[in-house]
This record gives C-alpha cells, sequence and structure tokens, in this order.
C-alpha cells in the first residue's frame, strides 16, 4: 500500500500529466535489438538471465522465446522468435499512462517504468501490441525490459544478450542494425535483415526497434 508521501507524488504527476501534451521523444540515438531467428536453438538462456536480473516471481517474463513450426511432411519448418519491448519510436505504452511513470530516454531511445509512480492500472498492458508490459501481482506494479539501463549506463551489455550461449542476441543503433552496418555477431556476412516475422503486430503501430535474421518461412517482406 502507498503512504501518504507515495500518494501525493502520485498526485501531483496526475495533475502534471493532465496539463501536458504528449510529444514523442526523439532520442539522440535509438538503440534496438537484433536476434537470429534461424540460429536460435531456445534454449531460453536468455529468459532466465532476465528474470535473474530483475528478481521476477513465476509468471512474468520480461523476455519471451517463441517456437514456431509448421509445414507438411517433407516441407516441415521450425524457429524461434525472441522478442521483448522493443523501446519503439512511438511506444503505444507512455501516451496511456495516466501518472507519467512510462518515459523515453533522450539520449538512446530506451523506454523504462518508474516503479514508485506506477499504480498498476494496467494500461500500458493493453495498450502495447507486442505484449512488452507485465503485471506483477505480488507488488501490484506493471513492470518490463528496459535493456538493462544500469548496464548500458556502465558500458556493457543487457543480461539477456550476454547470456546468449550462440549469440544470435545482440543490441546496437537500430538504424544501423537496419543497413546491416553494425557489426554483430547476430548477423553473418550473407544474412538479410527484417523488421518485421510472421504473427508479428504492424511495424507501423509503433515503429518498433528490433530486427531479425529471419527463417525462410518466416518472413515478412
Amino acid at each position: 500500500m502507498a503512504n501518504s508521501k507515495d500518494k501525493a507524488k502520485i498526485k501531483e504527476a496526475v495533475a502534471r500529466r493532465k496539463r501536458e501534451v504528449y510529444t514523442p521523444v526523439q532520442p539522440e540515438m535509438q538503440l534496438g535489438f537484433i536476434h537470429n531467428n534461424v540460429d536460435c536453438i531456445g534454449c531460453r538462456a536468455c529468459e532466465i538471465a532476465c528474470k535473474d536480473k530483475n528478481g521476477l516471481p513465476p509468471g512474468p517474463r520480461f523476455r519471451r522465446v517463441a517456437y514456431v513450426e509448421g509445414g507438411s511432411f517433407p516441407d516441415v519448418y521450425a524457429y524461434k522468435v525472441n522478442m521483448s519491448c522493443n523501446h519503439c519510436a512511438e511506444p503505444a505504452c507512455l501516451p496511456t499512462c495516466p501518472t507519467g511513470a512510462i518515459y523515453k530516454r533522450a539520449k538512446d531511445g530506451i523506454v523504462d517504468i518508474d516503479s514508485s509512480l506506477c499504480i498498476g492500472c494496467r494500461r500500458c498492458e493493453a495498450a502495447c501490441p507486442y505484449g512488452a508490459p507485465q503485471f506483477i501481482p505480488e507488488i501490484n506494479i506493471v513492470s518490463k525490459c528496459n535493456m538493462c539501463v544500469d548496464e548500458i549506463d556502465a558500458g556493457r551489455k543487457p543480461y539477456c544478450v550476454m547470456a546468449c550461449m550462440m549469440r544470435v542476441l545482440d543490441i546496437g543503433p537500430i538504424d544501423k542494425l537496419r543497413e546491416g552496418t553494425y557489426e554483430t555477431k547476430a548477423r553473418g556476412p550473407n544474412d538479410f535483415i527484417v523488421g518485421q516475422v510472421q504473427s508479428m503486430a504492424d511495424p507501423q503501430l509503433t515503429q518498433p526497434s528490433i530486427v531479425f535474421v529471419p527463417h525462410s518461412k518466416g518472413a515478412v517482406k
């Protein structure tokens, strides 16, 4: 339960929020993820590292590995898609927050949540087309991947990236990742990249900061 000081802080934030008109943040540089759907073995080490880093109880997962299988014999296929918060250029979660708890960092475009302002209304959870915000009932707040901002600020990479044994997950400036000009072990010299894979919500909704090395059956041209 919030004490009187916390309630006053939240009330002040709500009042300030009502006076403001939301203007999308244009960061100096936008960080984003790249995931190789083809070489990912689905070990879920990234999921476990993320849960450990954030002290998450059973249930909430900031990073999720999805197994995709299909086809008919002999033309069958299987691949994995790995996603968390996409730190969108136009995040749907941010303007829905009534207290201003969600914000986008100007220096690197990371979208984060101030847990001291979150009231657990779950509007962001409903707004996100990628299922990134996760409700944590034990503490009645919503939280999500913040790309391990403490690691980023210390010059290191997120726990999920460091835990990936196949090196199929990485981060970098999203514009350079899209162009293929950023050196990363997640992408080989002959790999092509896409901004959307099968069953993923339309990127035009929020301009997510993620690209994929897709499986031939999973690419959306």
